[in-house]
């Protein structure tokens, strides 16, 4: 009894002293805008202002894109365009050869980071070459690889329910090379899914690149 009283108050300030470390603004590198073709009107109730301006996430020291070389998995496992590894290359251009093209409908993709880790942040890119809106887009994570149990939604604009998760409140917005910076909140997971239902181009599904932003569980 002697020596579980004794580990108990160091254990406490492990913890404290990592609850008060200092937090900086993530840096994500983006790459040069590029818009080609005549942009598609995207007429949609939760769409975001094009200029909105995000706060940043903010991540104590350690943190990194976990999901850089990571196996992708998919609903649709093949492309139409495009092969999986393009997801987490770490190449966030929009032109042909840097993107995936997933069928029509719902589909999904889905980053194992290996092990179970404490997140900060996704960002995802989706094609950025125009001006468009992703549909149903839904971004969980899980230590379950089926995402059956324990189940943590970070992004959901699906506003109809179209998916069963729910009424989303997140905005649908409009891509570009900045993609889009969802913040975890020190979620912890191994797998992270995203879902996405077409967009206002027409009914495929793209992904460019995801990054996952954390560090190892404490």
């Amino acid at each position: 009894m002697k020596k579980l009283f004794l580990l108990i108050p160091f254990f406490a300030a492990a913890l404290t002293v990592r609850a008060d470390e200092a937090l900086t603004p993530l840096k994500v590198e983006f790459p040069p805008p590029v818009l080609t073709g005549t942009p598609v009107p995207a007429k949609l109730g939760n769409l975001e202002a094009p200029n909105t301006k995000l706060p940043p996430v903010m991540v104590p020291a350690g943190v990194t894109n976990l999901a850089k070389g990571k196996k992708v998995t998919s609903s649709d496992p093949a492309p139409v365009i495009g092969d999986l590894t393009l997801i987490t290359d770490g190449d966030k251009e929009s032109e042909e050869g840097y993107f995936v093209e997933l069928d029509r409908g719902r589909q999904w993709v889905q980053i194992d980071l290996g092990a179970s880790a404490e997140l900060y942040a996704i960002a995802v890119w989706h094609y950025h070459s125009q001006a468009r809106a992703y549909l149903g887009m839904i971004v969980q994570v899980s230590d379950d690889p089926e995402f059956k149990k324990d189940v943590k939604t970070l992004f959901n604009n699906d506003d109809t329910n179209s998916a069963g998760f729910g009424v989303g409140t997140s905005p649908s917005y409009l891509e570009k090379n900045t993609g889009r910076v969802i913040p975890a909140n020190k979620a912890v997971a191994r797998y992270v899914r995203l879902y996405s239902s077409g967009n206002t181009a027409n009914e495929l599904n793209h992904y460019i690149e995801v990054e996952v932003f954390g560090r190892p569980r404490p």
